[in-house]
């Protein structure tokens, strides 16, 4: 166990120092019920005020293991062509915790034919980061990267995005946080990193009961290699969602969801990897809640798929 503490001690340590290579925005199995954590143009795009949440235990069973929760809050305002959101992330891995507190704005141009339109958002906020470098086991005395705790260093940031969507198909492009900036002023290297995220995905009816949902994001970071996820869900009866999911050279996963009523879908997932580390766990899972504040008694309301 002395040894395990050791190895975990010498990555975190390296992750503390060279944020440029580390994984600095949390993924998820469930990226799909995420949007608005890259997007902002996303918000206010299911025409109601939506809410959601998602829980993930990355590794379980591995000390110092990554634990992320994000929470989406977004809407239409009255004039529709408006979105706001709020996003919030708490990100803990060891003894690094970042929190991620967004606004988010969108403005959406309509197609003639009215269920087509193309968004562009803005996103502002702060990044703060703590690192309790006092549970860490080193091995060189009075490191100075490593001798004072850092908490709650803030860095403001900010974002855009594009996202055009029609009833059965939606392509963006963003990214979330653009400017890179150091933590703590410890290391020139220990800084942000900007993001680039692409999404795509549709929906394909089969028959009166069953239709499949393709999706795929592609996300690339300077020093880190390109991230692409790819998943299938099948739905049944609008009711009944499951599928699975591919990250290239990392993971794979599966999922099942389920729409409630009209306002209210639960979902759960787990994926595991597949490199060496996937021994040493037993795997990662996921909780999401959504919810649709939708009141309005005029009219049915179409399902909404992403």
């Amino acid at each position: 166990m002395k040894n395990w503490k050791l190895i975990i001690s010498a990555v975190l340590c390296l992750v503390i120092d060279q944020m440029a290579i580390a994984q600095q925005e949390p993924q998820f199995t469930q990226y799909f019920d995420n949007t608005l954590f890259v997007n902002p143009a996303y918000a206010g795009s299911r025409g109601v005020m939506n809410m959601t949440a998602i829980h993930r235990e990355q590794w379980a069973g591995f000390d110092g293991r990554p634990r992320s929760t994000t929470f989406s809050l977004h809407s239409p305002l009255k004039y529709e062509s408006v979105g706001i959101g709020l996003t919030m992330v708490n990100d803990q891995l060891g003894p690094i915790t970042q929190r991620m507190v967004y606004g988010d704005f969108s403005y959406s141009l309509k197609f003639k034919n009215g269920d087509r339109k193309l968004s562009f958002g803005l996103k502002g906020g702060v990044n703060m980061i703590s690192v309790g470098t006092s549970q860490l086991v080193t091995t060189v005395d009075n490191d100075p990267k490593l001798i004072q705790n850092i908490r709650n260093s803030v860095n403001p940031n900010f974002g855009f995005g594009m996202y055009y969507h029609s009833p059965r198909f939606f392509v963006g492009f963003s990214s979330p946080r653009i400017l890179e900036q150091s933590y703590g002023g410890v290391s020139s290297t220990n800084i942000e990193r900007r993001h680039y995220f692409g999404i795509i995905g549709g929906v394909i009816k089969m028959n009166p009961d069953w239709k499949l949902r393709p999706t795929g994001q592609i996300k690339i970071t300077e020093g880190a290699p390109v991230s692409i996820d790819a998943s299938l869900t099948a739905i049944f009866k609008d009711k009944f969602w499951f599928g699975g999911m591919y990250r290239l050279d990392a993971a794979y996963g599966i999922f099942t969801q389920f729409v409630v009523n009209d306002q209210f879908k639960i979902g759960i997932a787990s994926d595991f990897g597949t490199q060496a580390l996937k021994n040493y766990n037993s795997g990662t899972f996921e909780m999401m809640l959504s919810y649709d504040f939708n009141f309005k008694k005029k009219g049915i309301r179409s399902p909404r798929y992403f």
